[in-house]
């Protein structure tokens, strides 16, 4: 039986709008969603690698077929356990947050960077705890060791983008599914968090993956 999977963004949580919304559709089609806690209460020590480690050993046993949804890191998590799983099959991709770092990092500015290094810990935002959150300089290091151009596993993907994303611009999924024929991109009038454009995802969430 094929597995559904939603992975939640940076600094978010499963009980995020998005989460809800998606698992409360899912539900209406008596469809499970799997929404791991991708915090794993200590967001502080929080890394690609640990996300990627805590979902490989969510994932059901070979050869039960996954689809995974996967918001902003959530999704550029997804993207990498596409790559590294074959029983995913189908990735469905909101924002994805293709080079992260590149586009974070300049916001930050310089010395904020820099005082992250030295002090180890830089405290950000956690929508999901509604409070200000350490977290760790190993986050920077780890999310560096990941290359988008190894991306090339040929999983059927349906990506989706808005034009107004003031966190990831549009132009790092154009760029992604460029050169990847696999990959269909959607572009919405929306900004980062999508939430406007809700109704026209799960539409094409539901065509993509034949849910009925």
């Amino acid at each position: 039986m094929h597995q559904y999977f939603y992975l939640h963004g940076f600094a978010s949580s499963p009980q995020s709008v998005k989460a809800k919304n998606f698992s409360d559709r899912f539900t209406h089609l008596h469809i499970p969603l799997t929404t791991p806690d991708l915090n794993q209460g200590d967001f502080t020590y929080l890394t690609l690698t640990r996300q990627l480690q805590q979902v490989e050993a969510e994932l059901p046993a070979p050869p039960t077929p996954v689809t995974l949804i996967g918001s902003s890191f959530g999704g550029l998590t997804a993207a990498w356990l596409g790559q590294r799983q074959p029983q995913v099959e189908r990735l469905v991709l909101l924002a994805p947050a293709f080079g992260f770092l590149s586009h974070w990092l300049p916001r930050l500015g310089y010395e904020q960077v820099q005082q992250w290094k030295t002090e180890g810990f830089l405290p950000v935002y956690h929508y999901g705890a509604e409070k200000m959150l350490p977290i760790s300089y190993q986050f920077a290091e780890d999310a560096a060791q990941y290359r988008e151009a190894d991306l090339l596993r040929p999983v059927p993907t349906l990506l989706f983008h808005g034009k107004s994303d003031e966190v990831i611009p549009l132009q790092t999924s154009i760029d992604f599914a460029k050169t990847r024929p696999w990959v269909k991109l959607v572009e919405l009038d929306s900004d980062h968090g999508l939430a406007d454009a809700s109704d026209i995802i799960w539409q094409g969430i539901q065509e993509f993956c034949s849910l009925s």
